[in-house]
């Protein structure tokens, strides 16, 4: 990564450690859902062995590692007023494509320093779970490789996921509904909300025909055993697909995105 990349990259992580109160209000929020997801699933646990196929600590290390995974992408740039809605509806969009890094190259440097900033809050996360006993080691040393190939797979398929859902403000200039349907079908269709295999069969079959579950279900089931290490190559392979599918929409998008930009403000 060039300086000048780098420097686009840290904006928005700088812009939250320069106030300590979030980084508190962050770290309290992730560890209170955290330590709730827990003690309620070890609850559940607390009369039998296994429930669908599963032993308690797989089923809370499942939980724990889902409630974590979700810092990765828990930037907040609208209350720093830049988020790419904010910067359509006020004109300044039009300094994106203006500049010698296209928006396109410029969205996804800022999206790297974000998740970049996302991870270190779930490596510090896991590592203190994982010392304190509220979640379980990867059952083998290739269901741990397989969940690390996966997870990044399933990190490129939201960002393209949530790229299309900004590119919509150049067409509809507000994206709000939009983004929170996309957060209802990713927390309910990746396991968010509930594990999918607590799921009944016909709903499992529609997940598996969608991107979500290939966002986290996947990768987690692979790290806790549910999805042996031998049928990583074939989900995987899936993920790699969907990557595909959606980076040549959102290519296509950018590309009609120029045409669109229409300054309300600024």
């Amino acid at each position: 990564m060039t300086t000048t990349a780098w420097r686009a990259a840290r904006v928005t992580p700088l812009g939250e450690l320069v106030q300590p109160t979030r980084i508190t209000a962050t770290a309290v929020r992730l560890a209170g859902h955290a330590f709730l997801v827990y003690c309620l699933w070890r609850a559940l646990y607390a009369n039998v062995e296994t429930t669908a196929g599963l032993g308690r600590d797989q089923a809370v290390t499942y939980a724990v590692l889902a409630v974590l995974s979700t810092q990765i992408r828990g930037l907040d740039r609208f209350a720093a007023r830049d988020s790419l809605l904010q910067h359509v509806q006020e004109g300044t969009i039009l300094y994106w494509f203006l500049r010698p890094v296209s928006p396109r190259r410029y969205y996804l440097i800022r999206a790297l320093g974000d998740q970049v900033y996302g991870f270190a809050w779930v490596l510090a996360g896991y590592a203190i779970c994982l010392a304190a006993g509220a979640v379980s080691k990867p059952v083998s040393a290739s269901a741990a490789v397989a969940f690390a190939v996966s997870l990044l797979f399933a990190q490129v398929i939201m960002y393209e996921l949530l790229l299309a859902v900004d590119l919509l403000c150049f067409w509809t200039l507000q994206n709000s509904a939009a983004l929170q349907i996309l957060r209802f079908l990713q927390n309910l269709l990746s396991g968010v909300i509930a594990p999918l295999w607590f799921f009944p069969d016909w709903f499992l079959t529609i997940s598996s025909f969608l991107p979500f579950r290939y966002t986290l279900d996947v990768p987690l089931s692979l790290y806790i055993g549910r999805l042996p290490a031998g049928d990583a190559p074939r989900l995987i392979a899936v993920q790699l697909v969907w990557c595909a599918l959606l980076a040549l929409l959102n290519r296509r998008l950018w590309r009609k995105a120029a045409d669109q930009v229409t300054v309300q403000g600024g």
